[in-house]
C-alpha cells in the first residue's frame, strides 16, 4: 500500500513545545524497519494547490497563512508560530491526503497520509495544532470533480472533529461520525452526523462494543464511495491529552475492525494519523505503525476480492 509522508518538512517549534513532531519521521522509519510497507511504497506528496484550499477554507484566512499576516490571536488557537516552513508543511499534510485518497480510488483500496487529521480546521480558522483540514479538503476537491457521490468519515481521534462536522452540516453527501471524549477539547462541540462521545477511563470493551455497533451500520447505510479514517492514536491509556484508557492491543482491534468493514464492502480507504500525546513516543509509534500494519492486511483482503457495490441513495 501507498504512504506519503511529509516529516521531511519540519515544522519550526519552541523548545520544550509539547506537540511530539518527532513522531512522524520515527514511524516511517519503524515502518521501513519492520517491513511493514516497501521502501518503494513511500512517497512525499505535493503541496495542496492553493485553489483547492480555498475551495475549503475562507480566501482571507488561507491569504493569512500564505503571507503571514495571521493575528496573534489566530497563532494561539492554532498552536504553532507563523513561519514559511509553518506553511509548507501544512499545505504537505493536505496534499498526502488528496494522494492518499488518489491512490485509494485509483486501485490502491487502501492509502495512508503518515500525518494528517487536522480535523480541527474550520473555514475560516484553524484551531488545536491544526491549520488546514485534510479530510475536508480532499472530500471537497473529490466531490467538486464528480470523482466521488458520496463520502464517510470516520473519526476516532480522542478529540471531537469539530471543524470537519462544521464544514460538512449542510452537506448531504458527506456523513461525519466521530468517537470522542465527552470532556475532552474542543469543550463547545459541533454537530456530527453522528457523535459518540465517551467518559473519562473508558475502556477497550466499551469502546469497542460502541465502534462495532455503529460502523458497519453506517457503511451500509451511506454507500460511501470513500472512507476518510482518522485512526488517532490519543484514546490510548497512556495519553497525557487523552482521559480515555484504551490500550495498544484494543486500539489496534479498533483499526482492524473499521479495515474489515470497509474490505468487506469493496470501499476504499484514505487512512490519517491523528492525534497523539503520550510522553512515551515509541507507543505513539507502535499505535500508528499497527494502523498501517492493518491497513496493509485490508489493502491485499480488497485487492483479492475486488468486490463492487453500486451507491444507493442516502438514508
Amino acid at each position: 500500500m501507498k504512504c506519503f509522508y511529509s516529516d521531511t518538512f519540519v515544522l519550526p517549534l519552541p523548545e520544550a513545545h509539547r506537540f511530539p513532531m518527532a513522531k512522524y519521521q520515527r514511524l516511517r522509519e519503524r515502518l521501513l524497519e519492520e517491513a511493514i510497507v516497501e521502501p518503494a511504497d513511500l512517497a512525499v506528496p505535493e503541496p495542496a494547490a492553493w485553489d483547492d484550499l480555498r475551495r475549503t477554507h475562507d480566501a482571507a484566512y488561507v491569504d493569512a497563512v500564505a503571507s503571514g499576516t495571521l493575528t496573534a490571536e489566530m497563532q494561539r488557537r492554532i498552536g504553532f508560530p507563523w513561519s514559511p516552513a509553518m506553511v509548507e508543511r501544512a499545505r504537505r499534510s493536505v496534499g498526502a491526503t488528496i494522494a492518499a485518497a488518489g491512490d485509494a480510488l485509483g486501485g490502491g483500496w487502501v492509502s495512508a497520509n503518515l500525518a494528517g487529521g487536522t480535523h480541527h480546521g474550520f473555514r475560516d480558522r484553524g484551531e488545536g495544532y491544526c491549520v488546514f483540514n485534510d479530510i475536508a479538503v480532499t472530500a471537497e476537491k473529490l466531490l467538486a470533480e464528480a470523482a466521488v457521490n458520496r463520502v464517510l468519515v470516520i473519526d476516532c481521534d480522542v478529540h471531537q472533529g469539530n471543524g470537519t462536522a462544521a464544514i460538512f452540516r449542510d452537506e448531504p453527501r458527506v456523513f461525519t461520525l466521530s468517537l470522542h471524549g465527552a470532556s475532552n477539547f474542543p469543550f463547545r462541540k459541533e454537530v456530527s452526523d453522528v457523535d459518540l462521545a465517551f467518559p473519562d477511563g473508558t475502556t477497550d470493551a466499551v469502546y469497542l462494543e460502541a465502534l462495532t455497533a455503529t460502523v458497519p451500520r453506517l457503511v451500509d447505510e451511506v454507500t460511501p464511495d470513500i472512507v476518510f479514517y482518522l485512526a488517532g492514536a490519543d484514546p490510548y491509556e497512556g495519553d497525557r491529552l487523552g482521559k480515555l484508557a484504551l490500550t495498544i492491543e484494543g486500539l489496534r482491534q479498533r483499526d482492524a475492525f473499521v479495515f474489515d468493514q470497509c474490505a468487506d464492502r469493496g470501499v476504499p480507504v484514505a487512512v490519517s494519523m491523528g492525534g497523539g500525546y503520550a510522553p512515551d513516543i515509541d507507543a505513539i509509534v507502535t499505535i500508528h505503525a499497527n494502523t498501517i500494519r492493518e491497513a496493509s492486511r485490508s489493502a491485499e483482503r480488497c485487492l483479492s476480492s475486488k468486490q463492487e457495490r453500486k451507491p444507493q441513495p442516502l438514508r
